[in-house]
């Protein structure tokens, strides 16, 4: 079992005609995904001239004519909000978006957008600025480099892609394999929490533990240190990036940067020991710290 994708959710590109779309469309086509189209607004009534998929002018036709179920955005930023709400508004029942540069106030408008949507059944959103979502041996919604997982029982929820590829890597080499491992992206506002995906993980019955990869700035962690403490019955080991930075300084990501209490990696990582959570000293650890949680 997976959460959010496999080989069976059917799957469009927002964007599909671009360079950067294509390119990963392709992986993932390689990968297995079940893409079955795109949208280019003003391209469609076409087929893709590499992928040999048909292009859609909405995501409305896309889903009319294909059933499409998933949408991954990789429309620029000035048009990526819109992109992402017209997919909530064509029935689309996950969207990851990977676009970086997405402004706040549009993903406020996006969150307000799918907030007055949830009584319908909703739209789930993962990013923007994510890698996506990998069910290894099933699925790639996303740009990671899948070589880097094998199936397996440990379910990644992280806020820095490069991170999660790191951890994947080091889990392979101690033959420790991935159920799923979603990006939830690093910026200030997104579509999911680590508390979202974590309520995923405890209901999935393959995912026997979840490795949780944060950073400064936020109060995300600390909802997950909360969640972890009163609803996880499965072990979580959590990594903080960040520890040595200073506050008000940006580093990297839109929302690592440090603006009031609670937001700094000590203060971060001491909730989530105090939850319960088994904490990942360095991230040259996080496959030992894994082996070493998975024990009989």
């Amino acid at each position: 079992m997976s959460i959010l994708i496999d080989e069976n959710t059917r799957c469009i590109v927002q964007g599909f005609t671009g360079q950067t779309a294509s390119f990963h469309a392709g992986e993932m086509l390689a990968y297995g995904t079940r893409i079955v189209g795109g949208v280019t607004p003003g391209k469609g009534a076409r087929v893709h001239p590499d992928l040999d998929k048909p292009v859609f002018n909405s995501v409305r036709d896309a889903v009319r004519e294909t059933g499409a179920e998933a949408s991954i955005v990789f429309v620029p930023p000035p048009f990526a909000a819109d992109a992402i709400m017209e997919a909530a508004e064509a029935g689309i029942h996950y969207c990851v978006s990977v676009t970086d540069g997405i402004p706040a106030q549009d993903m406020m408008r996006v969150k307000r957008y799918l907030r007055g949507r949830e009584a319908d059944g909703g739209m789930r959103l993962t990013g923007p600025n994510c890698a996506g979502t990998i069910s290894p041996g099933r699925a790639l919604l996303g740009i990671m480099p899948d070589h880097i997982y094998i199936p397996g029982s440990v379910g990644i929820v992280a806020r820095s892609g490069t991170l999660g590829y790191e951890a994947a890597s080091q889990m392979k080499a101690l033959g420790i394999g991935v159920s799923t491992s979603v990006g939830i992206g690093g910026d200030p506002i997104n579509g999911s929490s680590f508390r979202d995906i974590l309520e995923l993980f405890e209901q999935d019955s393959d995912t026997r533990a979840v490795l949780l990869i944060g950073e400064i700035g936020g109060p995300q962690e600390a909802e997950a240190a909360a969640y972890i403490r009163d609803y996880m019955t499965k072990p979580v080991a959590a990594y903080i990036a960040g520890m040595s930075a200073p506050k008000g300084r940006r580093m990297g990501h839109a929302g690592a940067i440090i603006r009031s209490t609670g937001e700094s990696a000590a203060e971060k990582t001491e909730l989530l020991d105090k939850a319960g959570a088994c904490i990942v000293p360095n991230p040259s650890e996080f496959g030992t710290t894994l082996k070493q949680i998975l024990r009989p």
